[in-house]
């Protein structure tokens, strides 16, 4: 390990083994060197100021004052009234006294205002002292004190209060900051004094992998140091060296688990796997090409195969075409979905499915079916919405205009900015400007023709749903439908039961005995909980007497069990529902139940009809 050192005009590096470093000009002790210094999950290692985590919950100036066509009258969100021409405030008090110090209208619009006297509303006078005057029961009084700030009495509030409720409150006005202290590297200053071939380990390990490796392979060492460092750089190598065969080469090792995609994230699982170097496994795969380029299937393909060759098995689920090409058996089951599927259609080779004609799969394989390329494409509405100057992450300075009224891909390799584009940039810019979003968009100059749309959805791979009983019915509003038609049936009408009593949900109409749920939890003190259909509603999740009301002979537990495909052709002749069931059957959901809870659904394939 290398520490680096100044005296004076020298600089010096001296390298270190276990050993305390002191230097008298600068004033820095280091203690003997040991990993948990370099860790910022340790405390040892951590930045003091962000406790490792490299950035710190500030205020946020553009979320407390989201409006800057409007005055200071209207209100400082989380800073005193929200309308301050509808009464005296203490914020109008300081507004006002503040104003009249320096002579400034603050009935102007807060854009119009002298920026100078905007940071002293704002970040506060300091040592300056304002004239405050304010009325009280005994008249008009006075007092003389320099203003805190508005943005510095929130971030005090937050750090003093006990409120659970309060803390969630500010933090809706707050954001994150790189920490000031250790400028987002997340270690103590000591620890990154620490360098080897000059670089300490937050600037290597914000270096991509490919560079990484060329670095360490270049690492220009001497005997002695060569013999301590031998066995680390070998191992150090070959971890690097299986992300760059799954072809991850473009990642850095600092970069955050939870801007990961899925198919990244995949992949970093598979070269674990590989760096382990354990035989005799089965390996279990889940469609790992999801999302992934071609050029990048090949490598993920190729570190299949190394598993494979390892000595382990290897079960993919998936239906891309490469992959089964490259498959040494294919077990194909269908032929359709739900009901209509459930058996093997085919097993063997990719050439062997293709002479089965019962298999889909060996029809598209073979080319007897296809998806036909359109002859004929879609003409944009002439306008356009253009993102300018994005630099978010990789992206460098792109200029991108994306047509409207159109069907746009935007594709690339793996790490190329698609994701940060789309998602980071362009639907959190939109968000903001539309729906005044706190979250802050990617990096940009600007966003132009947003006059061209009135609202943006985000269909993303998120869990759906807000609590773990929803369906496909409650969450398409088809429930809300289907039980306004219970409550109009002539059973309904003569008991007296309102649509509440058509909700699962709701205490009077559902089973009390397993709250609606359909199942009842047994704990098991040293093994996995267990569920089991309760033993008073057989699942059904209602009461009797809820079940006695019928339309066209189905009750409400019995529509909620049909499928897709069955409450179709049941509602047929309502447009409300069909409408909405049609949309799932549309995209392919037909076998799935009205019933089916999201802990059991497909995410990727569902959106809000």
């Amino acid at each position: 390990m290398v520490v680096r050192k100044t005296n004076g005009k020298n600089s010096n590096t001296e390298l270190l083994f276990s050993q305390n470093y002191a230097c008298p000009d600068c004033n820095i002790s280091i203690e003997e060197l040991t990993p948990r210094m370099f860790s910022f999950n340790n405390p040892f290692g951590a930045c003091p100021e962000c406790l490792g985590i490299g950035s710190v919950m500030k205020i946020d100036e553009d979320l407390i004052i989201p409006d800057k066509e409007k005055t200071l009258y209207d209100g400082v969100k989380a800073f005193g009234s929200s309308n301050m021409k509808k009464g005296d405030t203490m914020a109008k008090m300081y507004f006002e006294s503040i104003a009249r110090k320096y002579g400034v209208d603050i009935k102007k619009p807060i854009k119009k205002l002298p920026k100078e006297f905007l940071n002293k509303i704002l970040y506060g006078t300091g040592t300056e002292c304002i004239d405050f005057e304010y009325e009280s029961a005994a008249g008009k009084r006075t007092f003389t004190s320099p203003f805190e700030g508005v943005i510095p009495t929130l971030e005090r509030r937050y750090r003093e209060t006990k409120s659970q409720g309060m803390r969630e409150f500010y933090e809706m006005y707050m954001t994150n900051h790189e920490c000031h202290e250790c400028n987002g590297s997340r270690l103590k200053k000591e620890s990154l004094a620490v360098t080897v071939g000059n670089k300490n380990i937050e600037q290597l390990t914000s270096m991509s992998i490919n560079k990484i490796k060329n670095f360490l392979d270049d690492l220009q060492l001497n005997k002695t140091q060569k013999m301590i460092a031998e066995q680390i750089l070998k191992e150090t190598n070959k971890r690097l060296q299986f992300l760059i065969d799954v072809g991850l080469e473009y990642l850095t090792l600092s970069r955050p688990a939870g801007t990961l995609s899925g198919g990244e994230a995949q992949r970093i699982r598979l070269a674990t796997q590989i760096g382990s170097g354990l035989t005799g496994v089965l390996y279990i795969l889940d469609e790992p090409s999801i999302g992934l380029h071609q050029r990048d299937n090949d490598k993920l393909l190729a570190t299949l195969k190394k598993l494979k060759d390892l000595g382990n098995t290897v079960v993919v689920v998936e239906h891309d075409e490469d992959t089964m090409y490259a498959a040494d058996q294919i077990i194909d089951i269908g032929p359709g979905a739900g009901v209509h599927g459930g058996e093997v259609v085919a097993q063997g080779t990719a050439e062997e499915i293709k002479l089965i004609s019962k298999s889909i799969t060996g029809n598209y394989l073979s080319g007897r079916k296809k998806i036909k390329v359109p002859e004929k494409r879609r003409k944009s509405n002439g306008k356009s919405i253009e993102i300018k100057d994005a630099t978010q992450n990789n992206l460098k300075h792109l200029d991108v205009k994306i047509p409207l009224g159109v069907f746009t891909c935007v594709t690339g390799v793996s790490g190329s900015g698609k994701s940060t584009l789309v998602n980071e940039i362009l639907y959190k810019g939109l968000a903001k400007k539309l729906y005044k979003s706190v979250d802050r968009p990617g990096k940009h100059k600007e966003i132009l023709g947003i006059e061209n749309i009135d609202k943006v959805i985000n269909i993303d791979q998120s869990p759906i749903g807000r609590s773990p009983r929803s369906n496909p019915a409650t969450y398409t509003g088809v429930f809300d439908i289907i039980r306004d038609i219970f409550t109009e049936t002539n059973e309904a009408k003569i008991r007296g039961y309102q649509k509440g009593r058509f909700s699962f949900n709701v205490a009077g109409g559902r089973c009390e005995t397993c709250q609606g749920d359909g199942v009842l939890k047994i704990e098991m003190h040293f093994l996995p909980d267990v569920y089991v259909p309760c033993e008073v509603c057989k699942g059904k999740r209602y009461n009797r007497e809820t079940l006695e009301v019928k339309y066209k002979g189905k009750n409400i537990a019995d529509i909620l069990d049909m499928t897709v495909e069955e409450a179709l052709e049941f509602f047929s002749n309502i447009p409300k529902i069909k409408q909405k069931i049609q949309t799932l059957y549309d995209v392919g959901l037909g076998y799935i139940k009205l019933r089916t809870t999201f802990n059991n659904f497909i995410r990727r394939r569902s959106s809000k009809s």
